[in-house]
């Protein structure tokens, strides 16, 4: 085999089995078809959106950081975001490497683990703004609930997969996914009195079980006990009650439980446009609460306006195409079903905050995934992301196009030995 031949057939090689324009007809749409696009798609739109989130956390906190502590630096917040952010990225690139058959083995553990720490939390865990979902470990504060939506995830695709034969019939749906695993996981968090983190977790339930095909007409038999469940919710809590009498326009006290949600939409109409410029925010000196944890839209917003706002939930669009991909290419149950319940708990949960900041829903407590402030959350998030790559490098020739695919360095150290030849044979 000739030199020069050599770099021509490697490169041939690569064409078909990257999933490169040659192996699907050329064009974008070739390169949208190719078996990397989803594992490109999912890399990119989580690194925006944690780079996007680390900016605006950083723009967002500074006076709350000053406020806090006597003293303290502008940049404390921040500083801990971009650990956790690190910290996480350690945990997607783990994640990312795992093989397949480590999901369906760590399921238990990881919801055991979740559940257990949840308890502890029960007893020992701190209580904040009557929700009791925290737990301190020195100086750090972790929440289990985070834990425990990846835990029902993988859970729920591993017991309807081998379930999947009989997924027609109610009481193997019931047993033992939904009695005891679904009931004692929510019930740990329904005892902590975090109604926003059980929305969510019912959100997952319901993505994962209308993944495996569960009957449409059994959701509305589980949809009456959950709507009176988060009913009693409301019902049973001043603090609660009074944000849906806000949201609902029956409170208008500025200088109450309205303040937060008016702030908000002050920081949305502030904004207008084009914003007033990263960092130049008004509503983050104090008048808007939470500017860097539920309510930083809301800042991103005013800062950077309607393009702002739009590119965030652009984000958010190509990362649920992502895992609509993931679930549509796949022929693995398993993963088909977990996939759908990870999009199910980030696109909701953006829903959510997202929609109590322009007053759609009623403020209930629940951070921008990968945006806002707070290291649980951005941990768990990103590491479940990760499990995503992991899926997304098990579709078929996505692996094989990944690794055909050469760094810089080893394409520039391939060429060097021919150059050195070609010198030679002219001397």
């Amino acid at each position: 085999m000739s030199s020069a031949t050599a770099p021509a057939r490697a490169k041939s090689a690569r064409a078909s089995t990257s999933g490169t324009p040659a192996a699907h007809g050329g064009g974008w749409w070739g390169r949208f078809e190719s078996p990397v696009t989803t594992y490109y798609l999912l890399v990119g739109v989580t690194v925006a959106l944690v780079v996007f989130g680390l900016i605006m956390v950083l723009s967002a906190s500074a006076i709350v950081s000053i406020q806090e502590t006597e003293g303290a630096s502008a940049y404390s917040i921040f500083i801990s975001q971009a650990v956790f952010a690190t910290i996480g990225a350690v945990a997607l690139i783990v994640a990312s490497r795992l093989p397949m058959r480590s999901w369906r083995a760590l399921a238990f553990p990881i919801l055991a683990v979740g559940v257990t720490l949840q308890v502890l939390v029960l007893l020992t865990g701190e209580n904040v703004n009557g929700n009791q979902n925290w737990l301190r470990v020195g100086p750090i504060t972790v929440q289990p609930s985070e834990i425990i939506k990846l835990g029902l995830v993988l859970v729920g695709a591993l017991v309807l997969s081998k379930k999947r034969q009989h997924l027609h019939s109610l009481a193997h749906v019931v047993v033992p996914y939904l009695v005891p695993i679904v009931a004692v996981a929510v019930g740990a968090v329904v005892l902590g009195h975090d109604l926003g983190t059980v929305l969510i977790l019912g959100a997952i339930v319901a993505g994962v079980l209308f993944a495996a095909g569960i009957p449409l007409r059994w959701f509305a038999f589980a949809g009456v006990p959950f709507v009176a469940g988060v009913a009693w919710f409301v019902l049973s809590s001043a603090n609660r009650l009074s944000r849906f009498d806000v949201w609902l326009g029956r409170d208008t006290d500025e200088f109450g439980t309205y303040r937060q949600p008016l702030h908000g939409r002050y920081a949305l109409a502030d904004g207008g446009w084009l914003g007033v410029g990263l960092g130049q925010s008004r509503e983050k000196w104090g008048l808007l609460s939470e500017p860097h944890n539920d309510f930083i839209f809301a800042i991103i917003g005013e800062e950077l306006g309607l393009p702002g706002s739009l590119g965030v939930l652009a984000l958010f669009a190509a990362l649920a195409l992502a895992c609509y991909r993931l679930v549509s290419r796949t022929d693995d149950f398993f993963v088909r079903v977990a996939t759908a319940g990870i999009m199910t708990w980030i696109i909701i949960q953006a829903v959510i905050n997202i929609g109590a900041v322009i007053n759609l829903l009623p403020v209930i407590g629940v951070p921008l995934p990968l945006v806002s402030s707070g290291g649980s959350a951005l941990i768990t998030t990103m590491f479940a992301l990760g499990i995503l790559l992991s899926f997304a490098r098990a579709e078929p020739g996505c692996a094989e196009a990944l690794s055909a695919r050469p760094s810089a360095i080893r394409r520039t150290l391939a060429v060097l030995p021919d150059v050195g030849r070609r010198r030679r044979a002219r001397t």
